[in-house]
C-alpha cells in the first residue's frame, strides 16, 4: 500500500512539473508576440467610423493622422468620467487645435448607438473629431483597461504618454507635452 501512494505522489509530482514548464514556456512565447501599448512603443492601427448626421459614414484610421500629434481618447456615452473630462478636451481643442493638434474621440459604446454620439457630442459642443468603433478591437488593440483612455502619440507615430482615467487637459503639464510635439518637426 505504501508503495502504491508514493507512485501516485511521484506521477502528481511529474504531471505538475510538466504543467508548470509548459506555463512558462507558453507565457515567454506568447508574451513575445504581445507588445505592450505604453510610451515609447508603436501606436496600433485602428479603424473607426465617423458619425456625422446626414453625412456618409466613412472609415478613419490612425494612418490618416500620419505626421501629425494625434491625442486618442477612448470613451463612451455612458462612462460619468468621460463626459467630466469632455470639457477640458474641447478646451485644449480650441487651444491648440489651431496649432496642429488633432484631438480623435473614439467612442467604444455598442452598435446602433450613433445617435446617442451625436446627442453627446451635440450637448457638450464638441468640435474636434468625434468617431465610433463599436466592435471593440480599438479598446484590445490599446489594452484599454477602462474608460476613459486617452494616448498622446507623436508626429512619428509612437505614444508619448498614456493616461489611463479621467485627467483635465487644460493642466499645464498636459498642454506642455502636447506643445513640445507639436514643435516638434513633421517627418
Amino acid at each position: 500500500m505504501l508503495m502504491k501512494a508514493r507512485g501516485q505522489w511521484i506521477a502528481v509530482g511529474a504531471i505538475v512539473t510538466v504543467a508548470i514548464v509548459g506555463l512558462l514556456y507558453a507565457t515567454d512565447v506568447i508574451g513575445s508576440h504581445i507588445a505592450p501599448v505604453e510610451a515609447g512603443s508603436v501606436a496600433p492601427p485602428f479603424h473607426a467610423a465617423t458619425t456625422a448626421a446626414g453625412a456618409p459614414v466613412t472609415q478613419k484610421t490612425l494612418a490618416d493622422y500620419k505626421g501629425q500629434v494625434v491625442l486618442l481618447n477612448l470613451w463612451a456615452t455612458w462612462c460619468g468620467p468621460c463626459r467630466s473630462e469632455m470639457p477640458s478636451l474641447q478646451k485644449l481643442h480650441e487651444e491648440l487645435g489651431p496649432r496642429g493638434l488633432k484631438i480623435v474621440a473614439v467612442s467604444v459604446d455598442n452598435a446602433g448607438m450613433e445617435s446617442a454620439i451625436r446627442d453627446f457630442q451635440k450637448e457638450f459642443g464638441l468640435t474636434f473629431e468625434i468617431l465610433y468603433a463599436p466592435d471593440g478591437k480599438i479598446q484590445y488593440d490599446y489594452q484599454a483597461t477602462g474608460f476613459p483612455e486617452t494616448f498622446i502619440i507623436g508626429r512619428d507615430g509612437v505614444i508619448r504618454k498614456r493616461v489611463i482615467a479621467a485627467t483635465d487637459w487644460s493642466a499645464e503639464p498636459q498642454k506642455a507635452l502636447l506643445r513640445q510635439l507639436l514643435a516638434e518637426p513633421g517627418s
